[in-house]
């Protein structure tokens, strides 16, 4: 793919701030716009729907803007990695709502483009480009959590198809996912060496769903059954027994883009708005500054963190262009990434005083409500995506070089 130029860019970013003027639906761009967040990440169940969240989804989607940098064949956009940071960057900068938010996008759709077949590529990637097939990801099981590769799910052949029986744990959004990338076990004699990648229908009989309630009063973790489950041959990914490279990979994926929403103005763990302007609004300003003085030290530095991690994050990913995609070094990115937004996010309910001890009622505003919630959501960015400590043994081997402890 050729590169461009500055004035071919000039020109490329130009077209793009025409074409989102020109295409956002109004009834988004209101303030007070009663969206559906459920419609951001698609699926089946918004086949059809005329709520605008979709019919913007599907302008973007037609323009293979949702994943620029994928081949055209497959519905992606074709373009270069420059064009695709000038489309997040004018997204960004018009505050436009995301087009579609996706575990196929994040995490499926890059390992399918590097481990599959060209029939499964072009029946699982438009799809995803589209949004019309909402994923969710079988990995952690009730005894293989940070030891992944001691999982149970067993996956025989038994003939025309595969049989699964088993069962996951913290399965992100399985109540309203399509479909499940998967893994299982394909051989009882070998650990790393048994396990196989594949996709699972979420319609098929003997899938079972359960919701898991959080402290923070959400239910977006769910256990998953698998009683007799019958998939077609087709959807192994990969060579039989070779799953483990499979999640390897995509596990830094999903690092990669964990990390991508724990910036300083974003909004994971609830935390959102401009901390520092949170801070004054509640505890008051001296001279134009936080009047507490310590607290004000501790922002500026939970600040500097994220500017550094920002620093971090570009240049992993100019590396990244000279390989084949994202390395061990997410890890870096999701450890530091998960440290952070904790630390800001209690920074945040420190900040609230008095507000920030409401769960729910009256005389605490939505965005109070969803900062105290948020900040118990946080105790779970250290744990999913591989947990904290994970992360620094992958470090510490993997980026250091550090030897295996005696």
């Amino acid at each position: 793919m050729a590169d461009f130029g500055a004035s071919e860019l000039d020109a490329f970013r130009a077209e793009v701030r025409d074409w989102l003027a020109a295409n956002y639906p109004p009834e988004l761009r209101a303030a007070d716009a009663a969206t559906n967040p459920e419609a951001v990440w698609g699926g089946r169940a918004f086949q059809g729907s005329s709520d605008p969240q979709i019919v913007w989804r599907d302008r973007v989607a037609a323009k293979g803007w949702t994943a620029p940098t994928w081949p055209k064949e497959y519905g992606g956009g074709g373009l270069t990695s420059a064009q695709a940071r000038i489309i997040d960057q004018e997204m960004a900068k018009g505050r436009y709502r995301p087009a579609l938010m996706s575990f196929g996008l994040w995490m499926l759709g890059p390992v399918l483009l590097e481990y599959a077949n060209e029939e499964q590529k072009k029946e699982h990637l438009p799809k995803i480009v589209r949004g019309e097939i909402r994923w969710c990801q079988g990995y952690s099981e009730p005894g293989a959590g940070s030891d992944l590769a001691g999982l149970q799910t067993k996956c025989v052949d038994a003939g025309d198809h595969w049989r699964i029986d088993g069962s996951k744990v913290w399965t992100s959004y399985a109540d309203k996912a399509d479909w499940c990338f998967c893994l299982v076990r394909t051989d009882q004699t070998k650990k790393h060496e048994g396990i196989s990648f594949v996709l699972i229908d979420m319609r098929t009989p003997g899938v079972e769903t359960r919701p898991i309630l959080l402290i923070s009063g959400e239910s977006p973790f769910c256990e998953t059954f698998f009683t007799g489950v019958e998939i077609p041959k087709g959807n192994l990914v990969g060579r039989l027994n070779g799953g483990w490279e499979i999640a390897k990979r995509l596990l830094q994926y999903e690092r990669q883009n964990i990390s991508a929403g724990f910036g300083e103005g974003g909004t994971a763990g609830g935390a959102s708005g401009d901390l520092a302007e949170v801070a004054k609004t509640y505890m008051g300003v001296d001279e134009g500054r936080l009047s507490d003085l310590e607290l004000r030290r501790r922002i500026t530095e939970n600040k500097m963190n994220f500017a550094a991690l920002r620093q971090t994050i570009g240049r992993i990913a100019a590396e990244a262009k000279t390989s084949n995609g994202p390395s061990a070094a997410t890890s870096i990115i999701k450890y530091a990434a998960a440290e952070f937004a904790k630390e800001r996010s209690e920074l945040m309910v420190e900040a609230l005083g008095g507000q920030g001890l409401g769960w729910d009622g009256e005389g605490f505003s939505p965005a109070e409500l969803t900062a105290v919630h948020g900040w118990l959501r946080t105790k779970a960015n250290s744990i999913e995506g591989g947990t904290s400590e994970v992360n620094l043994n992958v470090i510490s081997k993997r980026v250091l070089g550090l030897p295996d402890p005696k």
